[in-house]
C-alpha cells in the first residue's frame, strides 16, 4: 500500500502558466494529484503579460515519489516548469537557530557593564557562591543539547556531524514551545567516558542536559553516571519524552476501551533505549504484563543470546509468564502493542491475534512498524509518531515543559514520579468530552500542554525535595 505524502517530502514546483489558457492550473493539479502527490499550498509568484508565475507546494511519500511528481509537472501542456526543490532542504539552509542578546549596548556605559567593571564584579559574586551562577548567567534558560550520532531517527549511526541538524530542530522546540534556550553539541566520539567527561566539563554553562539520539547500551551508562554525578537535570529524551507521551496516550485510550492498566498485556518491539524506558514508565504507572521483543524475539529470563546489561535487566524485571519465541508468538492475546523498531515489522496476520480492542502504538519514523490504513480496520485505538495522522505520539508534549519546569524551580534531576506527572498533565489536556478513538493525545500545538507540565513538573520536584529553589 503506498505511504500517505507527507510534508517530511515536500517538493516546490516554479511554474510558468499561460494565462491565455486558464485550464493550464487545473491540469497541473490533475497531473500531480494522479501521480499520487498532494497539493498543500499555491502562490502567485509574480505575473506579467501573458503567465503568471506560481509556486506549488506539493507532499510527497518518499524522495523517489518527489521526482516523479516533478516527472509529471514536466509534461503538461501550458505549463513550463522553471525549478523545483526539496522545500525540507531549503528550510534548513544556513541552520535554524541563532544567538541574540538579551541586553542594549547603546552607549560605552552598557558596554563597561557588560564586559568591563560591571561583570568583574559578577565573576568575584559567583567566584563566592556557584548559586549564583542561575541568577546572573544564560545558566538558569540554557539547555545543552547533545548527541553523538549513533541513533538518529530511523538513520541510526551517520555521525555527530550528520546529526546536527535534528540537534538544531530540538533547539528551536525547546525554544518555541517552552521559551527555553539550547545550543546544540554534537560530540564525534563512541566512547562512553569521554562523552560523559565533555558534559561534566561543559555543565557550569548549563541549567540542564537533554541527550539525544546516543545508541543504546551507552546511552544508559551515560545518563546514570551523569545523573549521580551533576547537580542539574540529565534526561535523554529518545528514553524518556518518548515515554511520558506514550504513558499519557495510553491513560486515555484505556478510558475508552475501558481497560485498566494493571490486567493489560502489553508487548513491546524494539527493546533499545526508548523501548525500556517505555517499559519502565508503564511498569510505574501500573502495567505488570510486559513483554519485550528484540530481533532474536521475546526477552526472557535465561536467555543469552543478543543480550546486554539492559536487557538482562529486562528480562529480569518483564515477561512474567515466560514466553518464549518470536513476535508472532508474544503478541497473541496482548491488548497493546508497542512498536519503537522499524518499518514494517508488525503485520496484519498478528494483529489480528490480539485481544478484542487492541491498542497500537506503532512509533518507528518516519515509516511506522505497520500503517493506519493497514492496521484501521482491526484496531480499537492507533497511534504512530508521524503529523499526518491522528494520535501522534511526539516526544515535543512533554521536554520543552518539563525543562521549563525543572529550570524554574533549579531542580536539581528529573525523578520517575515527575515523568509520571508530565504524563499525566499530558493526558489532562484532552478534556472527557473531546476524547475519542482519534483523539487520545494533545496536538503539539495545544497551547496549554507545556505550562501544564511545567506546573506538574516543578509539584512533583517540590514534593520530593528536589527543587533548589526556596
Amino acid at each position: 500500500m503506498a505511504v500517505t505524502p507527507s510534508a517530511q517530502y515536500s517538493v516546490n514546483l516554479r511554474v510558468t502558466l499561460d494565462t491565455a489558457d486558464p485550464g493550464a492550473l487545473s491540469r497541473l493539479g490533475r497531473a500531480i494529484g494522479a501521480a499520487g502527490g498532494d497539493v498543500s499550498e499555491v502562490s502567485l509568484v509574480s505575473s506579467d503579460t501573458g503567465s503568471d508565475v506560481r509556486d506549488v507546494a506539493v507532499n510527497a511519500s518518499s524522495l523517489e515519489h518527489a521526482d516523479q511528481i516533478v516527472a509529471a509537472a514536466k509534461d503538461v501542456p501550458g505549463v513550463t516548469l522553471d525549478d523545483s526543490w526539496d522545500r525540507t532542504f531549503r528550510m534548513h539552509e544556513g541552520g535554524k537557530v541563532e544567538l541574540d542578546v538579551r541586553v542594549p549596548l547603546d552607549d560605552e556605559s552598557d558596554l563597561d557593564e557588560t564586559t568591563g567593571a560591571g561583570a568583574s564584579e559578577t565573576c568575584r559574586a559567583i567566584s563566592e557562591d556557584r548559586t549564583k551562577l542561575f541568577d546572573y548567567t544564560i545558566k538558569r534558560n540554557m539547555v545543552a543539547v547533545i548527541t553523538n550520532g549513533t541513533a538518529v531517527l530511523g538513520l541510526g549511526d551517520i555521525g555527530a556531524a550528520a546529526g546536527m541538524p535534528v540537534m538544531e530542530g530540538k533547539s528551536v522546540l525547546f525554544k518555541e514551545f517552552g521559551d527555553v534556550d539550547s545550543y546544540p553539541i554534537c560530540v564525534d566520539s563512541k566512547d562512553p567516558q569521554q562523552i560523559i567527561r565533555i558534559c561534566k566539563a561543559i555543565a557550569p554553562v548549563f541549567g540542564g542536559i537533554n541527550l539525544e539520539d546516543i545508541g543504546a547500551p551507552a546511552c544508559f551508562e551515560i545518563e546514570d553516571t551523569l545523573k549521580a554525578e551533576l547537580d542539574i537535570p540529565v534526561f535523554h529524551d529518545d528514553q524518556h519524552g518518548t515515554a511520558i507521551v506514550l504513558l499519557a496516550a495510553l491513560l486515555n485510550a484505556v478510558k475508552i476501551t475501558g481497560q485498566k492498566l494493571e490486567d493489560l498485556k502489553v508487548v513491546v518491539s524494539g527493546v533499545g533505549a526508548s523501548g525500556v524506558a517505555c517499559s519502565k514508565i508503564l511498569m510505574n504507572a501500573g502495567v505488570r504484563n510486559i513483554i519485550g521483543c528484540d530481533t532474536r524475539g521475546a526477552i526472557y529470563k535465561g536467555r543469552t543470546e543478543n543480550m546486554n546489561f539492559m536487557k538482562d535487566w529486562y528480562a529480569d524485571n518483564t515477561n512474567p509468564e515466560g514466553i518464549r519465541g518470536s513476535l508472532t508468538e508474544a503478541i497473541k492475546g496482548a491488548n497493546m502493542f508497542v512498536g519503537l523498531s522499524g518499518p514494517d515489522t508488525f503485520k496484519v496476520e498478528q494483529l489480528k491475534t490480539m485481544d478484542k480492542d487492541p491498542i497500537v502504538f506503532a512509533m518507528a519514523n518516519p515509516t511506522p512498524e505497520i500503517m493506519p490504513e493497514v492496521a484501521g480496520p482491526y484496531v480499537r485505538v492507533m497511534a504512530t509518531g508521524r503529523s499526518d495522522y491522528p494520535n501522534q505520539i511526539n516526544n515535543v508534549l512533554a521536554f520543552p515543559g518539563i525543562f521549563r519546569g525543572a529550570l524554574d524551580c533549579k531542580a536539581r534531576a528529573i525523578s520517575e514520579g515527575m515523568k509520571v506527572a508530565a504524563a499525566e498533565a499530558i493526558a489532562a489536556c484532552v478534556a472527557d468530552d473531546e476524547l475519542r478513538e482519534d483523539y487520545i493525545i494533545p496536538s503539539v500545538f495545544h497551547p496549554g500542554v507545556a505550562p501544564a507540565v511545567a506546573a506538574a513538573t516543578v509539584a512533583c520536584a517540590e514534593a520530593e525535595g528536589l527543587a533548589g529553589r526556596e
